[in-house]
């Protein structure tokens, strides 16, 4: 694999970075905006020069020049509509995200610094009449990444159809890398992946396609250590309309103070799992009711296939906790095949996709903001 690969992962208060040359990674940097800084933006979408200079900056500290880098491959922020796959990133792309037509999120800055930084390059090299192609900006398997069955889409109401919002970028790395090790492709496999994090979404994967999955930031799912997951409705219009909370206050009970975080005071798997470990009986009970909502999704999600699943992975930062892994598998492993992938490995999968661009493996589409691809 030739070719050097700039990655940006943006969170809300530090942005991941990663350099990849030949297939290698060189190194791995999480930069860190100065508190003065962040005071002084009431929006994170605010941040984008900042954020890109900071990159800049570091770049040229590692001795790393701007216009040697091929290809910047950018998270995929909250962007509809959308099916899985590599898109190029243009004007239309960056404006969508800025207005946050579809959802603010620290993410939707990273594709927007890419596209910067893409320029700056082309600028740099025409000034100094270099030829080649130009460096372009990616993002690949963005989050709201919609290729759900129309009949899986039917809500409960007409004015509450169900969406997707799911970790679509490493559970379909996880998927090829399952398929690879099993000398098939994406599009020969019919896998469940459970991604369990601080949010968690569960999604089920045939011939290459996202056929259904949870929307993990707008209240389904199941329980995470800081969001509530599926909860029953009439208590949250009681709440609602109780006149004791705002609309803000609510949603942040489902999703930042949910879960774990709601009955802890914390979303640190590893201090609620050292609890249990020392016999508090309510982090146990805790536990066994985590492993149990995920599991459920897994079996509910593998009806939508009629059973016929290849392997259940499991993946995510949690999945490094061997007893949980095993408890979920406990339950789900007569539907098929556990397979254990920890962590989230984002910053590989984008450099993974960048490759895939530089040989031609990966289709690139072009992003327009009013048409879904077919």
């Amino acid at each position: 694999m030739n070719g050097r690969i700039l990655v940006i992962n943006n969170g809300s208060t530090s942005t991941k970075i990663g350099f990849y040359e030949a297939g290698q990674k060189v190194f791995e940097q999480n930069i860190t905006l100065d508190s003065e800084i962040l005071a002084k933006y009431s929006s994170v979408m605010d941040l984008d020069i900042e954020c890109r200079d900071a990159i800049t900056e570091f770049l040229l500290s590692k001795g790393i020049e701007l216009d040697s880098i091929d290809v910047i491959m950018a998270r995929g922020g909250l962007v509809t509509p959308v099916l899985t796959g590599v898109y190029q990133v243009n004007k239309a792309m960056c404006d969508t995200l800025r207005t946050g037509r579809d959802g603010v999120h620290a993410c939707n800055l990273s594709a927007i610094i890419a596209y910067e930084i893409a320029e700056e390059i082309n600028q740099i090299r025409k000034s100094s009449h270099k030829d080649g192609p130009e460096c372009k900006a990616y993002i690949a398997d963005p989050p709201m990444a919609d290729e759900m069955l129309p009949e899986l889409k039917i809500g409960g109401r007409p004015e509450f159809p169900r969406r997707t919002l799911f970790h679509a970028l490493n559970s379909r790395a996880v998927v090829r890398r399952y398929a690879r090790s099993i000398g098939k492709t994406n599009k020969d496999v019919t896998v469940i992946v459970a991604h369990l994090g601080g949010g968690s979404s569960v999604s089920v994967h045939r011939r290459g396609l996202v056929i259904d999955t949870t929307d993990s930031l707008g209240g389904d799912g199941p329980i995470t250590p800081e969001r509530a997951g599926t909860i029953p409705a009439f208590p949250v219009v009681e709440m609602c309309f109780s006149g004791k909370y705002t609309k803000e206050q609510i949603k942040k009970m489902l999703v930042g103070n949910g879960g774990a975080m709601a009955y802890f005071g914390t979303k640190d798997f590893r201090k609620i799992t050292a609890m249990a470990a020392e016999g508090n009986s309510e982090a146990e009970l805790f536990i066994k009711a985590y492993c149990s909502s995920v599991a459920k999704y897994i079996g509910y999600f593998s009806t939508v296939v009629s059973g016929r699943v290849d392997a259940i992975i499991l993946t995510g930062g949690i999945s490094f906790n061997k007893d949980i892994t095993d408890a979920i598998a406990d339950k789900v492993s007569f539907i098929a095949p556990v397979l254990v992938y920890p962590g989230e490995n984002e910053l590989e999968s984008l450099a993974e996709n960048g490759y895939g661009v530089l040989s031609g493996e990966f289709k690139v589409h072009q992003y327009d903001p009013d048409r879904i691809l077919d």
